[in-house]
């Protein structure tokens, strides 16, 4: 039994041989279709029924052709007026019909179908029979719903998208992704990855190499990078998903790149690790304390909290102290005449270690005038001072001309005062691995330089 219902035809040569012929191509042309095809002649008879729809349903065709529409067999008894009402409307209604209704399998299970309808009329224009294509709806569905989250995801997600290719460059970007990219979504097609991020690219990228050769990996990654923007270059942390992208169509899996969505986390990152550092901060300045309270010497104690206080925030650290008693003894703690500093503790130069005291002498460091030592006393306040992008020639004569160790390029310097008095200066000294100094880093020197100004106070008192 073909696809379709064959009338009148013999084994014997004759008129009717090229009629069978059509039957025959025809019946070849619906079982190659993918779509599940059926048709009903005028009486509502089956008169074609494909491949395809007999594994959706398991009804062969010869099980199928020559019954009378779906009733009794392919759909409930309950829903079978309901079918054959559209069936009929659909054969008299122009163009094609599209209505949703469930059949029933050959086992006895039901699946809901959309089906496309249209009549086929006769030479006198009349509906001589109808067919009707149909598919499962969830297939459909699953397209749909396909096409819908690819438009919502390049349109409005609220996280980046980036299509990469082999290449590792950009080939579909969405709006939130240019907007963190600091671009427009065709201008970045194509543009190699370091192009667009300054730091940070070479973790990127070899994140995505490895995506594309080995997939995803199990859990998204937090990645640091600075963005080129037309503002500025701007530093951000982005929590990133990788998807490895390979074409349907192909016989065994073909890389066609790499599915990048991330999330700016930059602000939540920051928040974090500002807590961390004020929890790790706070254990220094305890810890400081219970090992300072050991010291029987304070000037020692002194050194003590300026070694925990250097751990994670600074590279070395210099105490300077005001020359001249009578300079820090007037009631309303401020300082008459020129001031002058003499080093009494610093931390090698060179190499890592515990902090030194110096003899005391009352010859001072010959610092310039301007100095942020000097200005830090003079408005008893901490003072900022960068290298601010110098090369490498005149960063080092910056740091000489300041008589800071070689390679420093930002300092900070906090006063040192107790009781109204001002002891002097502590300054903090960064390299070129760390970043320059901040207003909450301002506020932990304080801290410290009020600390070690009470123990260093309290050595002057025994002094005397």
């Amino acid at each position: 039994m073909s696809a379709s219902r064959r009338s009148g035809a013999t084994d014997e040569l004759g008129p009717d041989e090229p009629e069978r012929d059509g039957a025959d191509l025809l019946a070849a042309l619906l079982d190659g279709m993918d779509a599940a095809l059926c048709a009903f002649d005028a009486d509502g008879i089956v008169t074609h029924w494909n491949r395809e729809a007999e594994r959706i349903l398991g009804w062969s065709a010869a099980e199928a052709v020559g019954r009378r529409g779906f009733s009794g067999w392919a759909v409930r008894t309950a829903d079978a007026d309901e079918v054959e009402a559209r069936l009929t409307a659909a054969m008299r209604a122009p163009g094609r019909q599209v209505h949703e209704f469930a059949l029933l399998t050959k086992d006895g299970g039901r699946i809901l179908v959309r089906t496309q309808s249209a009549a086929v009329r006769g030479p006198d224009g009349k509906p001589a029979g109808l067919y009707c294509a149909f598919s499962e709806v969830h297939t459909q569905i699953d397209l749909e719903r396909s096409i819908a989250l690819s438009e919502a995801l390049f349109e409005d997600a609220s996280w980046g998208v980036v299509l990469v290719d082999a290449d590792l460059r950009p080939a579909v970007v969405n709006v939130h992704a240019a907007r963190a990219l600091g671009s427009g979504r065709t201008t970045l097609l194509g543009r190699p990855l370091g192009e667009l991020i300054s730091q940070g690219v070479e973790e990127l990228e070899s994140a995505l190499a490895h995506v594309l050769a080995e997939g995803a990996p199990p859990a998204p990654a937090e990645l640091w990078v600075t963005v080129r923007l037309p503002e500025g270059d701007a530093r951000r942390c982005w929590r990133s998903g990788f998807v490895r992208l390979a074409s349907p169509l192909a016989e065994e899996p073909v890389p066609l790149g790499v599915g990048w969505l991330f999330q700016d986390v930059t602000e939540a990152k920051r928040t974090e690790q500002e807590a961390a550092q004020l929890r790790f901060r706070a254990n220094q300045l305890h810890r400081a304390a219970r090992a300072a309270a050991e010291c029987e010497d304070p000037a020692e104690a002194a050194t003590v909290h300026l070694d925990f206080a250097l751990a994670g925030f600074a590279d070395h650290a210099l105490i300077d102290l005001v020359v001249g008693d009578e300079q820090a003894d007037r009631g309303d703690g401020e300082l008459t005449g020129p001031v002058r500093l003499a080093r009494a503790a610093a931390t090698p130069s060179g190499a890592p270690g515990p902090s030194l005291l110096v003899s005391r002498t009352t010859l001072p460091v010959r610092y310039p005038e301007g100095h942020p030592a000097l200005q830090c006393v003079e408005r008893t306040g901490s003072v900022r001072a960068d290298a601010n992008g110098r090369d490498a020639t005149r960063t080092r004569e910056w740091a000489e001309a300041r008589q800071w160790p070689e390679g420093t390029v930002h300092a900070l310097c906090a006063v040192l005062r107790s009781r109204a008095r001002t002891l002097g200066v502590v300054t903090f000294l960064r390299g070129p691995s760390r970043t320059q100094f901040e207003r909450a880093d301002a506020t932990y020197a304080e801290s410290v330089a009020a600390r070690i100004a009470g123990t260093l106070d309290l050595a002057r008192v025994l002094d005397r």
